[in-house]
């Protein structure tokens, strides 16, 4: 089944991207602004206590390593879920954010319009190059299917 439908429109490559702000493990507000300078893979979807999720998430940290871009990975889980999570699973090489209070993922159409789903984000990975525009993005075909690790690094590669 195809993921639902979301909220918005995704920001179109080449565009500039979106503001993103979100909240650390540690409760403190951050933005995507904060990595400008850096190439960022940046992972939404909808909670590490999916399996599809935490398989994400974890395969992103492994692949990460010696990447030389950041990989940020925001979904509306609290803080504290993320905390537990990362610390759970060795995570040390995805920053963990929260959009528990800004929900700035709304202006980047990836939020689940309808369904059992509904309020939670889709699984979309996007690329951001060092001066903050969007150079990749990709949907998942499905909210349980895991992304194109592969053509993200890529992307990711081709800007560093």
């Amino acid at each position: 089944m195809p993921q639902p439908p979301f909220v918005g429109t995704l920001p179109a490559v080449g565009s500039k991207a979106p503001q993103l702000r979100y909240v650390n493990t540690d409760k403190s507000n951050a933005s995507l602004a904060d990595h400008v300078g850096s190439v960022v893979v940046l992972l939404m979807f909808p909670s590490v206590d999916t399996s599809t999720c935490a398989l994400e998430t974890r395969t992103f940290n492994q692949l990460a390593t010696g990447l030389g871009a950041k990989v940020l990975a925001v979904t509306p889980d609290l803080p504290f879920a993320l905390k537990r999570f990362c610390a759970a699973e060795g995570i040390n090489n995805v920053i963990p954010g929260s959009d528990f209070r800004f929900r700035d993922a709304d202006a980047w159409g990836t939020r689940i319009a309808d369904g059992g789903m509904a309020g939670l984000l889709g699984r979309v990975t996007f690329v951001i190059d060092r001066e903050g525009v969007v150079r990749y993005c990709e949907v998942a075909p499905e909210l349980g299917s895991e992304p194109d690790y592969q053509a993200a690094l890529n992307a990711a590669k081709a800007l560093l």
